[in-house]
């Protein structure tokens, strides 16, 4: 029996007895049939999810968008997370810009009241050096509540200026973004005094893979189609990024540990021996995009080895299925209440991952991995009565928390993962052999 023999015969296990295969042909590439069934079912998620969106996250009072949203739609809590505000007009304009059905005047507009409230409320100055912090969450008409001393509420101010100006062909906020990428690299690289945390004397400096995953990200946004010049303008920061994140490849090449030391050695306690599947395997398909564009096959598959197929394997739930949301890389039990739960993003990152991975191998290894992780997902997080998805899932795959938003879930991870694999799957439909 030939390996693609095997492949579909392991896979017809599944399938009535004397037919065809809806998975795997005997070559043991995937199906079209299959894809095609992928690629209507996403479709359809992304379209309900856009929908759910535009009926009841808008403020057309004061602007900007609603995020705390019951199951129904319901607003809860009136507090705007800056966070969610840019990633909802990062979204918008994503979809408006890229596909041809989401170009509605109602999408642009919305967007565009997103961003004019981002740009009246979300900065407040920070020091007197001139510097601009972003708040992370403000009163419904827009007075700052709470600043964060992190990096990822401007992260997202700058994704949505930049994308927004994508679509508007406004230069100025253009160029507003990429005064923000200047200041983010001087906290991240030069000197995070700007950011107001106080450098304590028993406080480790640490490399959490987030910052270097989100400045990759930046880049990414920052260089989309802006030829040669720009994208060398930040060719030494990608390579750094690059590098940050594999210093968490840890234990002989075992491990995706979530913080390490500057000089990328592990740390002591439980924040050293944390991991988060989720969190690596996003990393892994940023990674897959960089190696795509460098044409570095060395990266794609450290990629793939390490930041997708690891964490699976070790975040994958045996018991009950879905990705356990944080672990201890010993065995201890997480000191993260939450650790053990489903949640949605972390599946989104997942089916990205292995997509985009079988995209640019054709191993079909990784498409029995996306299979897995669509099964438990689309079983598990859709809402069928009310639309959109439910967020958090117990270890048993029951649904904790019926809320569509809140301050952390908002219109990214979703529409995101929906809309990046509905563009995967095209372009696998588009090219069968």
């Amino acid at each position: 029996m030939t390996d693609g023999e095997e492949r579909a015969e392991r896979c017809c296990r599944t399938c009535p007895p004397f037919t065809a295969c809806r998975y795997l042909d005997l070559e043991g590439t995937m199906s079209v049939v299959q894809l095609e069934e992928w690629r209507q079912r996403i479709g359809k998620e992304l379209d309900d999810t856009v929908a759910f969106w535009l009926k009841y996250s808008h403020d057309t009072t004061h602007g900007g968008f609603f995020t705390c949203l019951g199951r129904d739609g319901t607003v809860y809590d009136e507090l705007k997370y800056v966070w969610l505000q840019g990633r909802q007009v990062w979204m918008y304009c994503r979809l408006y810009r890229t596909m041809e059905r989401f170009r509605k005047p109602e999408i642009l507009e919305a967007a565009k009241a997103g961003g004019a409230f981002l740009r009246r409320f979300a900065r407040v100055s920070s020091s007197s050096s001139g510097q601009w912090k972003c708040a992370f969450c403000l009163t419904r008409d827009g007075k700052a509540v709470k600043i964060q001393r992190t990096v990822f509420s401007e992260c997202f101010y700058l994704l949505a200026m930049d994308e927004l100006s994508r679509v508007t062909g406004d230069q100025g906020m253009q160029l507003e973004a990429e005064q923000m990428m200047e200041q983010l690299i001087h906290w991240v690289r030069v000197d995070s005094s700007g950011l107001g945390r106080p450098q304590l004397p028993g406080d480790l400096p640490t490399n959490s893979m987030a910052v270097p995953m989100m400045l990759l990200c930046l880049v990414q946004q920052l260089t989309e189609g802006r030829g040669q010049e720009v994208a060398q303008k930040y060719t030494e920061l990608t390579g750094w990024c690059v590098q940050q994140i594999l210093q968490h490849i840890q234990r002989d090449g075992t491990a995706i540990l979530e913080n390490v030391s500057l000089q990328g050695a592990e740390l002591p306690g439980c924040q050293g021996r944390l991991q988060n599947p989720g969190h690596a395997l996003e990393a892994g398909w940023f990674l897959l995009q960089v190696s795509a564009q460098q044409q570095d096959s060395e990266l794609q598959r450290t990629a793939i080895d390490k930041f997708v197929e690891l964490p699976f394997q070790f975040g994958w739930d045996k018991g009950h299925g879905g990705l356990f949301y944080f672990l201890d890389v010993d065995g201890h039990c997480p000191t993260q209440l939450e650790w053990s739960m489903k949640l949605w993003w972390p599946h989104c990152e997942a089916l990205i991952a292995f997509l985009m991975a079988y995209r640019q191998t054709k191993k079909p290894e990784l498409l029995e991995r996306f299979s897995e992780v669509y099964q438990y997902t689309f079983n598990h997080f859709p809402d069928a009565k009310s639309g959109e998805w439910f967020g958090y899932l117990t270890q048993e795959g029951k649904v904790a928390l019926d809320l569509k938003g809140g301050p952390f879930k908002g219109f990214f991870h979703v529409p995101r993962c929906l809309y990046m694999c509905e563009l995967l799957l095209d372009d696998l439909l588009a090219n069968q052999d």
